[in-house]
């Protein structure tokens, strides 16, 4: 039995190739309204103005650490840079539509490189406090023609573990403003409702400079590289991924169809543009650069991460060319993945050959029309015109300044 149910693998792995082994597909427009709105143009559209803050929200703590450039955060960081030579940045804030305020809260890496978050609060407050006292526009609206770039784990809850995450809620004195951010999950307090979710920084060059040739056969099923148990903080793997990537490895470690190891090989891109799907599972966290890999590298993403809101939902056909699968599933997966037709397979690659579909989820310097820069701006145009209501009456105030945990209302 268990002879003749490889054997089927291998017949299915085989066929399978056999459809889906080209890498240059015949790229296919995206259809209907998706297609549209990822062509949008936001100039025109709106103007932002951007508040010259001092230099120790931004500058110097990137100056003290540069390596905020590279990691998966830094979004944050060119959206500033972008913004400052936009044809849509107005110098005069009394015809802006929205606001921005540069602050590189997610730039405290430990020495490994990990973010640390718990300094954020306090210098989001102590901008805030600034800009509404140097400023009339804020105190108009107490932000709600405001946004700020927040790509944390878990957003503007400002923690990278959940449960400390949804105790401490979004920031308060940001509840009314519009947060571009990577996290999305569906009704989740770490989710403001309109919200913007973005992809995460991939830096676009070193992807590009990895290219292999168009005609390199898609010789790998399935292809994962990453934490299967984070065993310094879960060691068992039952709340980290919640049990998903545990169960990844414990089903399919032996499985000739996965390609999956914690080794991370530094034929890592090539190894992506070599698979037909690329293995996309929550973390601590819902979303991963993984997502921003699979798609640049043409590999049908398997998003796995129940409830995720994905980026740019309303301009990307994530249904159209990825491939979602329920947590509770994942032991199911060689069964779900080759049932899948190969004109099925043939169609996902085809709309990810499409470039504005690549160009949509990269932060490219210099910026590129269509890039996830315009994608932000596309969104943030389409909440204008603003309503009425979120003007103020004098002396009026919604947001609780004092609320909070105690620590983030020390000075920063």
């Amino acid at each position: 039995m268990r002879k003749w149910f490889w054997g089927f693998l291998f017949i299915a792995f085989g066929f399978v190739c056999s459809i889906a082994a080209e890498r240059n597909p015949r790229t296919e427009r995206i259809s209907g309204s998706a297609g549209d709105v990822l062509e949008d143009d936001p100039v025109g559209r709106l103007k932002v103005y951007v508040y010259e803050l001092p230099s120790k929200y931004n500058k110097k703590i990137l100056q003290k650490d540069p390596r905020c450039l590279s990691h998966m955060f830094a979004a944050e960081i060119y959206m500033h840079r972008f913004l400052l030579s936009s044809p849509v940045r107005t110098l005069n804030p009394e015809e802006a539509d929205w606001f921005y305020t540069p602050i590189y809260a997610t730039c405290d890496l430990t020495p490994t490189g990990l973010p640390l978050p718990f300094k954020s609060p306090r210098m989001v407050r102590s901008a805030i406090q600034l800009i509404s006292s140097s400023w009339p526009y804020w105190n108009r609206t107490e932000g709600a023609d405001h946004f700020f770039v927040v790509p944390h784990d878990f957003g503007a809850c400002f923690h990278y573990q959940e449960e400390k995450a949804i105790e401490r809620g979004i920031l308060p004195i940001l509840q009314r403003a519009t947060l571009v951010q990577t996290f999305g999950q569906r009704n989740h307090v770490c989710l403001n409702e309109g919200s913007i979710t973005i992809p995460p920084y991939a830096p676009p060059q070193k992807m590009q400079a990895r290219q292999i040739p168009l005609d390199t056969p898609r010789s790998i099923f399935v292809y994962f590289r990453g934490l299967f148990y984070d065993v310094n903080n879960d060691p068992e793997g039952g709340y980290y991924a919640r049990g998903a990537r545990a169960a990844v490895w414990e089903n399919f470690k032996n499985n000739p169809l996965f390609d999956i190891s914690t080794e991370h090989p530094t034929t890592y891109y090539e190894d992506m543009q070599r698979a037909i799907f690329c293995l996309c599972p929550l973390g601590w966290a819902p979303w991963s650069p993984r997502l921003v890999e699979a798609v640049v590298f043409g590999c049908i993403p398997i998003i796995i991460a129940d409830d995720i809101v994905l980026p740019f939902a309303d301009a990307i056909p994530w249904e159209e060319i990825g491939v979602f699968v329920a947590e509770e599933d994942v032991p199911k997966l060689d069964t779900i993945l080759t049932s899948i037709p190969p004109e099925v397979i043939l169609r996902k690659q085809r709309l990810l050959a499409n470039p504005s579909m690549k160009r949509a989820m990269l932060f490219p310097q210099p910026a590129l029309p269509g890039d996830a820069f315009h994608q932000i701006l596309n969104g943030l145009a389409r909440k204008l015109p603003h309503q009425k209501i979120i003007h103020l009456k004098p002396g009026e105030k919604i947001l609780n300044w004092t609320a909070g945990p105690v620590g983030d209302l020390k000075p920063w």
